[in-house]
């Protein structure tokens, strides 16, 4: 259960990819609770609300994220960075591009990594902080996924590293392990309503795909004041597909 956070506790959460998909859930998801929230994307967030903020920024760009990583945290007090934007680059191996996994770690760990040094002071100032990591279930292993699989395993190591550093500071590191969810990420992999995609959510054990709600729930667990005795965990919201197979 996720608690309403009062003005003192509310501090800002910083969401990555906010502006689409399951971003954006996390962000209305986020708002509801009581945050105030900064979404870090290519694109302004369409999400209409007096404590959403948008900053546009291509998090791919190393110098580009340090940029918005300093104007986030001279602008705002962030207590929670919610690491979501993601790009997959599918390819098997004998096609995999070496300057695709330099993209890959760039946005998947290296943006982790600058926007949580950003907010660090803030949140060690306050002895409160959240962090939650959007890895993958593919993080497992999936065909064609090598560079995404590699950095999204990553984010796996990395949280629970920062768990064992942080914890005595009170923040807390997360990580949420989405499986198949309906995102356009996804139908730029599986077309919208054909047999593949009937397929795909048949073999998932629950029979459905993922929404992007059902993801930001869980951040949303993580995120919360309350839970602070939970660290260095990983939440696989994937409809059972983490204990079986996938064929995508």
């Amino acid at each position: 259960m996720t608690t309403k956070l009062s003005t003192l506790q509310r501090g800002v959460a910083a969401v990555t990819g906010g502006s689409a998909g399951i971003g954006k859930a996390i962000c209305e998801h986020l708002l509801a609770l009581g945050h105030e929230v900064v979404s870090l994307s290519r694109r302004r967030s369409e999400v209409a609300h007096a404590r959403l903020h948008s900053i546009e920024v291509d998090l791919t760009d190393r110098q580009a994220t340090a940029q918005a990583a300093g104007e986030l945290v001279r602008r705002f007090e962030v207590t929670t960075v919610v690491h979501n934007a993601g790009v997959i680059r599918p390819a098997l191996l004998a096609e995999v591009k070496l300057d695709d996994l330099d993209a890959l770690v760039d946005l998947h760990i290296g943006c982790a990594i600058q926007l949580v040094q950003a907010a660090l002071p803030a949140m060690r100032a306050r002895q409160f902080g959240r962090v939650i990591l959007l890895s993958s279930r593919a993080a497992l292993g999936l065909a064609t996924r090598t560079n995404y699989s590699a950095t999204k395993a990553g984010m796996l190591g990395m949280a629970r590293t920062w768990a064992l550093e942080l914890g005595a500071d009170g923040i807390t590191v997360n990580v949420v392990a989405p499986g198949p969810v309906r995102t356009d990420m996804f139908y730029d992999v599986v077309q919208a309503g054909s047999d593949k995609e009937r397929q795909l959510a048949a073999s998932v054990p629950v029979r459905r795909l993922g929404e992007a709600a059902d993801v930001a729930r869980a951040v949303s667990f993580f995120a919360d004041p309350a839970n602070g005795f939970v660290t260095g965990q990983v939440l696989y919201v994937c409809g059972g597909t983490s204990v079986g197979s996938l064929a995508l």
